[in-house]
């Protein structure tokens, strides 16, 4: 049996033992000159108990102790033990004098605890760092830096990281802060991304030079500082090695001497957007290209003194490249495109709207049997040079392509469409606007092979009939549709279009456990641009707003049965740039204007004959019992909803991206050639139906509050909405104008683009920030299904 380990009362008596022995024998070599009575008794009465020993023997005895009650020992002769091992507490002997004749030290007793800390204090700093770095606020990041040193120590980093240059007062204290001499913490170490994006109508040299002592900046945001210019910049960029982002588009001073500072002081720049910078030249470019070759993501738009110099350089030297934007670059030629394709290792998106000296030999030049796998965005608006040959070429090579941008490349063909729907389930979006040769029978190959598509734009496709709309229905995730000047439609598409994805589900009812069948509609369309369909009529309309319930956008400019006085309070502002005969037809409703339209429509008694009956209200206990639909139109004004099946919306699609057709000019005149119906209809519109004359009687529970209820109108039309509706009734013309659809002209938009949710994305209101710097495209789920 092992011994026991000893106590406590024991091993105090030993110590107290030895400490008395020690003493006695320093008494009796110093023989009583100067001992009282009282210290000579007790160590007379201590020396009878224990024998007093020798230095040199309490010295091997407490070697000896320690040699063998040691647990941290590692020699071989004294083995550790085992934990459960007892000591020889019961070999020794344990009379009265042993166990109660001497009185431990309470010194010696004493037991030292670790001090007691709070739980939060005893955190390690990695989870206070993870903690602190998720507050957003800089204010409760302020308040958490002020509680004590190690809270400071771990959150003044985070506070630092990204200051918020958002007013000039904050600008002032921030430039204050960091020109200190002696300051308690080196905050000129902290900052990483600066941007000055909000306050870029007075910044110029003076206010970013106080910001050249921060020396490592990684993300620099100056957006539209016109008065900024290379003294101002210079100093921040040779300061700052490890940039990895910068944005000075829109800075028209800046000139080729701040590219050769970037050239010479980032190697390791990976993100560059100097936009609408027309003083940089094509040979500081190309410097630029040979030292920076991490560079990742490129924008030269509106850069036109940019050649092909420049772009071939940057093709060579920099083989990440995964986004550049030529958009209206107009100097660039076919080298350049074959170059980029053929030398990245892993380009994704390529943007060249505009690039109208582009032909079909840009990409039938690319090496044969070479497949481009990663490229998912293709941009090539206005390339009017480019055939049906081109189109073939493109989707050979690229077979994963998702967004396909073809608008106003007047000479594609049906055959070109064939080729695109090869693409199959990997096309998400796909824009051919003003692709006037274009057919149904393309149309219904399309919506046939790419059952994924959700969206889709055949503005001004004027061969289009009701026969390709009605297949385009079917599309069982089409979230946004533009038919803007599709002048042959007529209500047999609206009607397919709310008839989409009309499914009949089979539900359990609770009682009887019997099986009951409920038809619901859960059609996903959200944005119809249906400007200049002077065939559509109210009726189609109130079917397709109630059988949408995710509808956000809907115009409809230029359609009679819509150029309604009591339809106004719905409708949104037109551009303020519009003449006033384009304010005179515009009609284009979003966000709330949708939801209320639809209310007043369903409220009017001379429109009841339209309705399904039970249609509208079992529409809205659908949505109340989802919960998902109708709160996303209540908080969404005119914002998209989210990709339902998981898919990133980094298409980008601005709100006029189809376009609502409300700048095409209306004079008397007959149609174009182009633009003659070809089903034969009727161009003589007849006119709409007059607004109701007792609507000042009924009641808007759900109306716009600022938007009173309609007072009787004592004639049908105002004077701009009858001289709109004759001169529709007469005939439509677009002299001017009939090469652009939409609210925004396709020839001046970069179209969509995943740039802006990655590295020049913007953040917040105060501007575009290079913050985001890993922007990405996902790759399609392979196993998901059609």
């Amino acid at each position: 049996m092992p011994a026991p380990a000893p106590s406590l009362d024991v091993i105090a008596t030993r110590n107290s033992a030895t400490t008395t022995t020690v003493s006695a024998a320093a008494a009796a070599t110093t023989a009583a000159a100067t001992t009282t009575t009282t210290t000579t008794t007790a160590t007379t009465t201590t020396t009878n108990v224990v024998p007093a020993p020798n230095m040199q023997e309490i010295n091997t005895t407490e070697d000896s102790r320690d040699s063998r009650d040691s647990r941290s020992s590692s020699s071989t002769n004294s083995p550790v033990p085992a934990d459960n091992e007892e000591s020889d507490f019961f070999h020794v002997a344990n009379d009265s004098q042993s166990s109660l004749g001497v009185v431990p030290n309470l010194q010696d007793m004493q037991v030292t605890d670790p001090e007691c800390l709070p739980t939060v204090a005893a955190l390690p700093s990695e989870i206070l760092i993870s903690i602190f770095s998720r507050i957003n606020s800089p204010s409760e990041l302020l308040n958490c830096m002020l509680t004590c040193k190690r809270w400071a120590r771990n959150v003044v980093e985070i506070l630092w990281h990204r200051p918020t240059c958002t007013s000039w007062p904050k600008h002032s204290s921030i430039c204050t802060t960091l020109g200190l001499d002696a300051p308690y913490f080196t905050y000129t170490n902290f900052v990483k991304r600066l941007n000055l994006a909000a306050l870029a109508d007075g910044v110029n040299d003076g206010s970013v030079m106080p910001l050249a002592v921060c020396t490592r900046v990684e993300r620099l945001t100056l957006t539209n500082c016109q008065g900024l210019t290379d003294s101002g910049l210079i100093p921040l960029v040779r300061s700052n090695h490890h940039l990895l982002a910068l944005d000075i588009s829109g800075d028209i001073n800046i000139t080729e001497s701040s590219i050769i500072a970037i050239a010479e002081n980032c190697p390791r720049l990976q993100g560059l957007n100097v936009s609408n910078c027309k003083l940089i030249s094509n040979e500081s470019m190309a410097q630029l290209a040979e030292s920076c070759r991490y560079i990742k993501r490129l924008k030269l738009n509106f850069c036109d003194q940019v050649n092909d110099t420049a772009v071939v350089a940057f093709a060579n030297n920099c083989p990440n490249i995964l986004e550049i934007d030529l958009h209206q670059c107009g100097n660039i030629g076919n080298e350049p495109i074959t170059a980029l394709l053929a030398k990245g290792r892993s380009l994704r998106e390529l943007r060249l709207a505009g690039c109208d000296l582009i032909d079909d030999a840009a990409f039938l030049s690319l090496p044969p049997n070479k497949i481009y796998e990663h490229l998912r965005i293709l941009d090539l608006t206005s390339c009017t040079r480019l055939t049906d040959r081109a189109v073939e070429k493109i989707i050979e090579v690229a077979p994963r392509l998702r967004n396909l941008v073809l608008a106003k490349c007047s000479n594609i063909t049906d055959a070109a469409v064939y080729a695109i729907s090869r693409l199959g389930k990997n096309l998400h979006y796909v824009h051919l606007g003003h692709c006037r040769h274009i057919t149904d029978d393309a149309v219904k190959r399309l919506v046939h092979c790419c059952n994924r598509i959700r969206y889709i734009d055949l503005g001004c496709c004027t061969h289009l009939t009701d026969e390709s709309i009605t297949r385009l229905a079917t599309l069982p995730k089409l979230k946004r549709i533009g038919l803007v000047k599709c002048s042959s439609i007529t209500d047999e598409s609206m009607y397919a279009l709310a008839r989409a994805n009309h499914q009949n589900q089979s539900r359990r009812a609770t009682s009887n456990s019997t099986s009951r069948r409920h038809e619901y509609h859960t059609s996903s369309l959200e944005r119809v641009h249906l400007s200049y369909c002077t065939n559509l009529t109210l009726p189609s309309i109130i079917k397709l707003l109630n059988c949408c319930p995710k509808l956000t956008h809907l115009s409809l400019t230029g359609v009679p049965a819509f150029l309604r006085d009591d339809l106004d309070r719905f409708c949104r502002e037109a551009p303020p740039d519009f003449t006033e005969h384009q304010r005179a037809v515009f009609c284009v409703f979003s966000g709330q204007g949708v939801i209320h339209l639809r209310e007043y429509l369903n409220a009017q008694p001379e429109f009841a004959e339209y309705l399904e009956p039970g249609l509208y209200a079992r529409r809205r206990t659908i949505q109340t019992d989802h919960g998902t639909a109708q709160a996303q139109m209540q908080a969404m004004g005119p914002a998209l909803a989210s990709d339902m099946d998981g898919f990133d919306e980094v298409d980008g699609v601005e709100d006029d991206d189809m376009g609502d057709g409300s700048e095409i000019a209306l004079d008397p005149g007959a149609f174009s050639v182009n633009d003659q119906p070809t089903n034969g209809a009727n161009t003589v519109i007849p006119p709409p139906p007059p607004p109701p004359q007792h609507s000042n009687t009924l009641a808007f529970p759900h109306s716009h509050p600022s938007v009173p209820p309609a007072a009787p109108q004592p004639s049908t039309f105002h004077n701009n909405r009858s001289i709109a509706v004759a001169t529709i009734g007469a005939s439509l013309v677009s002299p001017t104008h009939d090469d652009h659809d939409g609210g925004a002209h396709t020839s001046s938009m970069p179209g969509p683009s995943t740039a802006g949710q990655g590295l020049f994305a913007v953040q917040n209101p105060s501007g575009p920030s290079t913050a985001s710097m890993q922007g990405r495209i996902e790759d399609d789920d392979e196993s998901s299904g059609p």
